[in-house]
């Protein structure tokens, strides 16, 4: 890979392995200072060694991205040993699989913390790193990069917390690229399938590598390539997009649409909006259809 990430420093959360681990190695191949973030201290260690012995920049980091002030501490140390901050990559994720009627408070607590919470967080405190640089005169040239999914786009039978959080973040994408441009701020998000700790329990048989040599479509490293070019300067004119990546596909997620509105010219009345309701649904561009339905 080249090295277009040259001298750049880049945070990459979750990072101990699956997707994140594919990431840090993936920007420290391409030149980049990498913060490998895990609450796991020897996953994040092992990572940190692998781009070491590349020849790669990188130091570990295990604060936990649901605490603002554990946060705030994992940008603070990226710029205190690199010297500076260009990117955040919120990998970090769990899940807590259960049907809806089933599901604890717990378990929706969970999820969302981690998901949502956490990109919140520290993508928070560098923010105000950028735009504190912005003010003073500084130029910046900064990266988001949020991880969402198609269980947020689409809705996932049996993962409601997920894909709750998931579609969250998708908004939380759309706002923060229209907000933040003006500082420099680039914001993109990622729905990647991958085989992955989180989804080899429910898609194990499909997401198994391939025992004849061919090509390994759900490899994680195969997202990397896409993830490092957001990251890097050459970027700087995508904003505001969610790009889906499995194997050697790379897709934009189309987002939600407003049919032509039928318009009355005054006020509905409630016995009216049901051939209302029919003639819209007619004219709609049908919606992919929810996981596992």
């Amino acid at each position: 890979m080249s090295v277009i990430c040259d001298g750049r420093v880049i945070i990459v959360t979750g990072a101990g392995g699956g997707l994140g681990r594919e990431y840090a190695l993936a920007f420290g191949a391409a030149g980049a200072k990498v913060v490998v973030n895990d609450i796991n201290a020897q996953s994040a260690q092992k990572t940190v060694v692998d781009i070491q012995n590349t020849g790669g920049q990188a130091i570990a980091n295990t604060q936990d991205i649901t605490n603002y002030e554990q946060s705030a501490s994992i940008v603070s140390e990226a710029i205190a040993n690199f010297g500076d901050l260009h990117g955040v990559v919120n990998n970090a994720g769990i899940c807590r699989d259960r049907m809806f009627a089933s599901m604890t408070e717990e378990e929706w607590d969970q999820v969302i913390a981690v998901h949502l919470k956490g990109h919140f967080c520290i993508s928070s405190h560098a923010v105000h790193y950028w735009r504190d640089q912005f003010k003073q005169g500084h130029k910046v040239d900064a990266r988001i990069i949020n991880t969402s999914s198609g269980a947020g786009l689409n809705g996932s039978i049996g993962q409601s917390n997920y894909a709750a959080a998931k579609g969250g973040i998708a908004s939380l994408t759309l706002n923060q690229a229209a907000e933040l441009r003006r500082y420099g701020i680039t914001v993109n998000g990622l729905a990647p399938a991958a085989r992955t700790s989180m989804s080899e329990d429910a898609f194990a048989d499909m997401m198994k590598k391939p025992e004849d040599g061919s090509f390994d479509h759900y490899d994680p490293s195969n997202v990397a390539p896409l993830v490092v070019w957001l990251g890097s300067a050459h970027s700087a004119d995508c904003t505001g997009r969610l790009f889906e990546a499995v194997g050697g596909e790379i897709s934009l997620a189309d987002g939600w649409r407003s049919t032509p509105p039928i318009d009355k010219g005054a006020k509905w009345q409630a016995d009216e909006i049901g051939g209302v309701v029919q003639e819209l649904m007619s004219r709609e561009r049908p919606a992919q259809k929810v996981y596992g339905t």
